[in-house]
């Protein structure tokens, strides 16, 4: 008996699990397609297969939706991305294989999100900007620091300040995804635009 319902209650979390994901792949696309500002949740929910009522049982509202999806997607980068990274002890190895795994990351429309939120929100005092800040801020110390080891063992020569350099590094794969994004040159792009940043040499 105890077995039963315990499966019921998986059964249930898996449901609401799986509601939550499509609701936040929604959202995610309609905030890039439309903007927070334009995007009506009834029109989300309706995509995402569900009723107003739905989303409101997952999501206080707007801004909530936008807050989780901003996590969701740091998420999914981090477990396709990030955590992979991790394993590669070169620095440079390390900085151009992300940009690659980056551009593959993208290719999928969901991905675009994060930038149409950060053009949208730049400079306000909102609490989706200030998320934004909160996951881009370690990333760009984590170039920086990688860029400063990189030097120091070698691999990577002298050049611009490390936090300036990471900056720089952030903002191409940003552009090349936004301008390019998709196969087949997505990749190959990226992983130009970081050898010529960081000054190694051609592949």
């Amino acid at each position: 008996m105890a077995s039963t319902t315990g499966a019921g209650r998986r059964t249930q979390a898996e449901r609401i699990e799986l509601t939550r994901n499509k609701l936040l792949e929604a959202a995610a696309r309609g905030f890039s397609r439309y903007g927070y500002g334009n995007v009506r949740l009834d029109d989300i929910a309706r995509e995402a297969g569900y009723t107003r009522g739905a989303l409101y049982h997952q999501f206080a509202g707007k801004e909530e939706l936008a807050l989780a999806v901003i996590e969701w997607v740091s998420r999914t980068w981090d477990a396709e991305v990030g955590v992979p990274a991790e394993a590669i002890t070169d620095p440079a190895e390390r900085l151009l294989w992300t940009a690659e795994a980056h551009a593959r990351y993208c290719r999928r429309e969901v991905a675009a999100v994060l930038m149409s939120l950060r053009v949208e929100f730049a400079g306000q005092d909102h609490p989706v900007a200030h998320a934004l800040t909160d996951l881009l801020d370690p990333l760009r110390d984590t170039v920086a620091k990688l860029i400063t080891r990189g030097r120091r063992t070698g691999s990577i020569p002298p050049g611009p300040p490390p936090r300036a350099l990471a900056a720089a590094y952030l903002a191409a794969l940003e552009g090349i995804t936004a301008a390019v994004g998709g196969a087949p040159h997505d990749v190959t792009l990226s992983a130009r635009a970081v050898r010529g940043l960081l000054g190694l040499p051609t592949a």
